[in-house]
């Protein structure tokens, strides 16, 4: 395997990966761990691993409501976990961060309070018969269905961008999707099957322009782009940012919803609890002020720990450089999986237009045959429809094998899952 060294490598590779213990794990028959599943979910630093136990071993209460010394310390712990994903975002303030159980919930949560009057008992953002919510084909499930739960409920229309055969949006009926009737603009940041980077400012300004609220999925984006929501300019900044834990080399059971202040204090709760209250008689209820109208029960504390210290992790090696490194490894692989006979990447050719995702479909072989091959030489990806089956649909394939990068990836790796393709041809007996 390589040792190259490739323009925009992180120059402390070595030292990184030390940082995750289970790099270090030998599996069955002696095979070294290549892990490139991470878009499915990151691997944990070993500080991220430290903060949780410590956490549990110390400090471990129930926040908001212990009127003790460990109850103290677990709100502390909490709410500093609150404050570090707010810098990691660029937020502009605190509150806007409101934590869910994962990205999934945090989409839900949106579109279900937008079904509603808002807290006010006003409608000036709820979605009703005959509005428009617009969203894409790319999109993973959860970034599709609630939008048809929704739709379905309210009576409005449901649209969507389509795809270039290049596994870009088509933006050529912007004009004719994106009209006076539109409600909700709902759109990955990046893809999670294609790595498709999309156009969030031209898409966000389009938007507003006609005063639709923009909803984005960064699950994949949070990861591997540096977002910097206060320095975006107004009319360019989304109005809804998600992104879930466990991609950020975070714990899972933790997601986060970033939304306008503004907004979220106008609308309803989503769920009804504990700790989102302000007042409760048998005849009515008043509600808390965010984030905690939008945090009913207890929410998941050692969680948000382990997230403030992973964000923490990534700003410490800095996400303009895993951006480069992602790039770099993405280049790598890109060529050399188009060396290999019989191969179709899905999605851009061109790194800079994509994320460290690449979906690809290999004639003669069934996605799940390769990655079990593939497992069987201590390489680890992901085959099926990776929840975005109308992307598949698009082009025309039931599912796909999808290796994927991040800042703990080097180019040998890279070499071993190209070995592994060429040594799976040959098991089949491909010509």
């Amino acid at each position: 395997m390589s040792d190259l060294v490739l323009p925009g490598l992180l120059d402390d590779l070595a030292v990184i990966r030390q940082d995750f213990p289970i790099l270090e794990r030998m599996l069955a028959g002696g095979q070294p761990l290549v892990y490139l599943d991470s878009a499915n979910t990151s691997q944990k630093p070993q500080v991220v691993i430290d903060a949780m136990v410590d956490h549990l071993e110390r400090h471990n209460a129930n926040i908001a409501r212990a009127m003790h010394q460990l109850g103290a310390e677990a709100t502390e712990a909490f709410e500093a976990g609150r404050d570090k994903v707010a810098a990691f975002l660029g937020a502009p303030s605190r509150d806007e961060v409101i934590f869910t159980k994962n990205a999934s919930e945090a989409l839900n949560l949106v579109a279900n309070v937008l079904a509603w009057p808002n807290a006010s008992g006003g409608a000036p953002f709820q979605v009703g018969e005959g509005d428009d919510v617009v969203i894409t084909e790319m999109e993973h499930h959860s970034n599709i269905v609630p939008w048809q739960l929704l739709t379905q409920r309210t009576g409005a229309n449901l649209k969507w961008f389509g795809l270039t055969d290049g596994g870009e949006l088509d933006l050529s009926n912007i004009d004719s999707l994106i009209t006076e009737t539109t409600k909700v603009v709902a759109f990955t940041w990046v893809s999670n099957m294609l790595g498709t980077i999309n156009p969030v400012a031209e898409l966000t300004r389009r938007a507003h322009a006609v005063g639709a609220l923009v909803v984005v999925d960064a699950s994949q984006a949070a990861p591997q782009l540096a977002i910097d929501l206060a320095a975006m300019a107004p009319e360019e900044r989304p109005d809804f940012v998600v992104f879930t834990g466990h991609k950020v080399v975070g714990p899972t059971g933790i997601g986060v919803l970033w939304g306008r202040g503004d907004l979220l204090e106008q609308l309803p709760p989503f769920l009804g609890g504990g700790e989102m209250i302000a007042t409760v008689t048998m005849e009515k209820s008043t509600y808390a002020g965010i984030p905690h109208r939008f945090e009913a029960g207890t929410p998941p504390i050692v969680e948000a720990v382990g997230l403030g210290a992973a964000v923490d992790y990534l700003g410490h090696v800095g996400l303009d450089r895993i951006h480069a490194h992602e790039q770099a490894i993405t280049a790598y692989a890109l060529e050399g999986l188009q060396t290999i006979k019989g191969l179709k990447v899905m999605g851009p050719l061109d790194a800079a237009k994509r994320g460290g995702a690449i979906s690809f479909e290999l004639e003669g072989v069934h996605p799940h045959d390769i990655a079990q091959v593939l497992d069987s030489r201590g390489i680890a990806v992901r085959a099926g429809h990776h929840c975005a089956k109308p992307a598949h649909a698009r082009f025309g394939v039931q599912a796909s094998t999808r290796m994927s990068s991040y800042l703990y990836t080097t180019p040998a790796e890279i070499d071993a899952l190209i070995e592994g393709l060429e040594y799976t041809r040959s098991y089949f007996k491909l010509g």
